[in-house]
């Protein structure tokens, strides 16, 4: 059985703490465990994303596949769900599970990802998406009400002191609580990180696919606030004009009301905030927080101006 060596950049995310030490620590034995359970052959380096390694592997029908493991919490204990609820329409096609052990045989798309393409049109395409990826949600997901209700809470407990426009936050908080109530908010399977990362090529039926899916069940207006974040550097000096051509490309292509998903857009822009707030220290940061507030909070202007 081949060895395989982990980056020393996924070996780092042990820095993250406990938990996530001890996943790091689990990775080497579980995925020799898998390779011989699942008779796999080890077919190129390693990658990895933020929380999980993704190994290319041959099945023992000599079909091209990658074996993920990733670290299992809340957001991703029902990933192997929902792609089994997709079969393959929109998403990648899921071979085998193992949903206790954080284990996922897919077919191997290309590397190529939406980060290539002009954010405008990879908008559009995610847009596209959405249509077939939003079916009737299977009753075992998180519903999207509760945490709204949630957050609702924590908007309004922040301090006066913190370092957020407090009519923004209020704004967020009443959003929050009126979404919590309404009956559309939960019922549609959602991916909830749809970005240009996780939409990879097809180079067997051509078009593209979405990866690693955070599922809830909730409304679909929800959605496009992932393309708003991700990529902003490049929005630099056009930020409130680059920020809603993307909105608008997304909603028009997924047919999404606009209202609607501005508000869901806000929530999410302050209930990000929010967390960088709550968990400034724990987790190795891309941006610094004064840098992701500011980011937060010029998204969530920018759709509403």
């Amino acid at each position: 059985m081949a060895l395989v060596t982990l980056p020393p950049s996924f070996t780092a995310i042990a820095a993250r703490g406990p938990a996530w030490a001890g996943f790091v620590e689990s990775v080497p034995r579980l995925l020799r465990d898998l390779l011989g359970e699942w008779e796999l052959v080890v077919d190129g380096e390693p990658t990895h994303g933020y929380c999980a390694l993704v190994v290319p592997v041959r099945t023992r029908e000599r079909a091209d596949a990658v074996l993920k493991i990733g670290f299992v919490d809340e957001e991703s204990e029902h990933e192997a769900l929902a792609l089994q609820h997709w079969h393959g329409r929109g998403a990648v096609t899921l071979l085998r599970a193992d949903p206790r052990r954080g284990a996922l045989l897919l077919e191997r798309l290309a590397s190529r990802d939406l980060g290539e393409e002009w954010d405008v049109a990879a908008c559009e395409t995610v847009g596209e998406l959405y249509r077939g990826l939003h079916l009737p949600a299977p009753p075992q997901l998180r519903l999207l009400s509760v945490l709204c209700e949630d957050w609702a809470a924590r908007l309004a407990a922040l301090p006066r002191s913190a370092p957020l426009p407090r009519r923004m936050v209020e704004q967020a908080a009443h959003l929050a609580r009126d979404l919590a109530t309404d009956t559309a908010t939960d019922g549609r399977l959602l991916h909830t990180d749809l970005h240009y990362a996780n939409v990879l090529a097809d180079p067997t039926a051509g078009g593209w696919r979405a990866i690693d899916p955070k599922p809830l069940s909730g409304d679909p207006h929800f959605e496009p606030a992932p393309l708003l974040w991700n990529r902003f550097d490049e929005l630099a000096g056009d930020v409130r004009d680059g920020v809603r051509r993307r909105f608008h490309a997304v909603i028009d292509a997924a047919g999404l009301e606009e209202d609607r998903a501005r508000d869901w857009v806000i929530v999410r822009m302050l209930v990000n905030a929010l967390w960088r707030l709550e968990d400034d220290a724990a987790e190795m940061r891309r941006l610094d927080t004064a840098s992701w507030l500011t980011m937060c909070l010029a998204i969530a202007k920018a759709v509403q101006d």
